[in-house]
């Protein structure tokens, strides 16, 4: 891991980041000094779970996992997020220990920003307080779904559900078709989805032979994703 100033040149990749629509140039160019870069290797420990937090983090590259990790050392994977997201906000905002885990599950890049800064430029762009709370609530919308997901859906439901939110978080359109690129592990999808490794490749495979999708090396396409979502979402 390594760390360095991060060059303002590089403010308008910022507008990458759905946080910080609606900022002109200027203030995207604030904003990004006040940054610092840092770069994690595959599977990295980010953030730990209790921890106390002083900054937040975005994705400029890469993926992240955020999970929970139980007294005996199990894991449960609440999401993964990929380029243009942010997490570690909640204990700059309450000031509470971290909420969960995050590990890189590739090679990631991130832009840091300091709490203090963050609650300055909360105060500084009120824009920006909106867009945070939109996404706030809409995670919150999230979790539910998957709370919900868990409790009342069967097995097939469930892997379902955990591919659905995967096209939606990190998916790609390509060709007309939404494509989830390096699909994550088995034992990370069996995680999302509350079930076993067999099960994820089991209904996977049934997926497939019902024409749903078509799974290419690391790489899932869905043949009708909007169809897909209509009947298991």
């Amino acid at each position: 891991m390594s760390s360095h100033s991060y060059p303002a040149s590089e403010s308008q990749l910022l507008k990458n980041i759905p946080l910080f629509n609606g900022l002109d140039d200027i203030d995207l160019k604030r904003i990004a000094e006040l940054m610092v870069t840092k770069r994690y290797k595959k599977n990295n420990l980010i953030i730990f779970e209790d921890d106390l937090g002083s900054n937040l983090f975005f994705i400029k590259s890469g993926r992240v996992k955020i999970s929970g990790i139980s007294d005996e050392g199990g894991e449960a994977i609440f999401s993964i997020l990929a380029e243009g997201e942010f997490f570690g906000e909640l204990s700059l905002i309450d000031g509470l220990p971290r909420s969960a885990t995050v590990t890189s599950i590739e090679d990631v890049e991130l832009w840091v920003l300091h709490r203090g800064d963050f609650l300055e430029m909360l105060e500084r762009y009120p824009q920006v307080s909106i867009t945070l709370l939109k996404e706030l609530a809409r995670r919150i919308r999230r979790s539910d779904m998957q709370i919900k997901s868990l409790s009342l859906k069967d097995a097939r439901g469930r892997v379902a559900s955990t591919l659905i939110r995967l096209a939606e978080d990190i998916g790609v359109i390509r060709g007309g078709k939404v494509v989830i690129n390096e699909l994550p592990l088995q034992r990370d999808l069996a995680s999302i989805a509350g079930t076993s490794r067999e099960t994820i490749s089991r209904v996977i495979k049934k997926f497939e032979e019902e024409h749903h999708l078509v799974k290419m090396d690391n790489s899932l396409i869905f043949n009708d994703f909007d169809r897909f979502r209509r009947l298991f979402a």
